[in-house]
């Protein structure tokens, strides 16, 4: 499923803070790469992808470009560190875009979704995801939005570290996919019509 949403590529500029900063989560090194765990990535990757831009690096703690959607200036941003210490990318990013926890949006992958389905909310717990409790750690606050992607629950007797490191079947690959195109034209109707309204069309 393509991606709906009209992005192109913003000039970088010192002057102008962004209306939206997406941090998509996971580990990193080619060995975590197709992981359930770096559904994150997936989603930041899509967007580079569809733009052909590429990410810069910002010290050892992300890789970030500016892209635009409509009239609004986003950062695309993917952690460089491990997953449960990923707080540390999300107090960078608030700290040198300078903007609201309310404008940082958290993308993750969640076990406790159907593999394919999304689910954005305004604010809420970590729920076992330990990226996002290193966030709300870091940021002492659980108030900031997030998009979870659904990867299925590992099921009875199955390791979980093990599951959320492992490498999808192919039509999971499928179905989260379209998640991703999913989650990505809700970021535009936030943007243009509110996370409430967002909610009410994708969840």
């Amino acid at each position: 499923m393509p991606l709906m949403c009209n992005f192109y590529m913003a000039k970088r500029s010192n002057t102008m803070a962004p209306d939206l900063v997406i941090l998509g989560i996971g580990n990193p090194g080619p060995r975590y790469v197709n992981t359930r765990h770096n559904v994150g990535f997936w989603f930041v990757d899509r967007f580079a992808h569809f733009e052909k831009i590429e990410l810069r690096r910002h010290k050892n703690l992300v890789r970030s470009a500016p892209i635009q959607i409509d009239d609004h200036l986003v950062i695309l941003a993917k952690s460089r560190t491990f997953v449960n210490v990923s707080g540390d990318a999300a107090e960078y990013l608030l700290a040198r875009y300078q903007i609201k926890l309310s404008q940082l949006l958290v993308v993750y992958d969640d076990i406790h979704l159907p593999v394919g389905r999304i689910r954005l909310r305004t604010q809420g717990s970590a729920g076992g995801h330990n990226g996002i409790r290193s966030i709300i750690g870091a940021v002492h606050s659980q108030d900031f939005p997030r998009i979870r992607i659904g990867v299925g629950s590992p099921g009875s007797g199955v390791d979980q570290i093990g599951y959320v490191l492992g490498v999808p079947e192919d039509d999971e690959k499928e179905h989260i996919q379209d998640a991703i195109s999913n989650a990505a034209n809700s970021v535009k109707v936030m943007l243009t019509e509110g996370i409430d309204v967002a909610m009410n069309k994708f969840n």
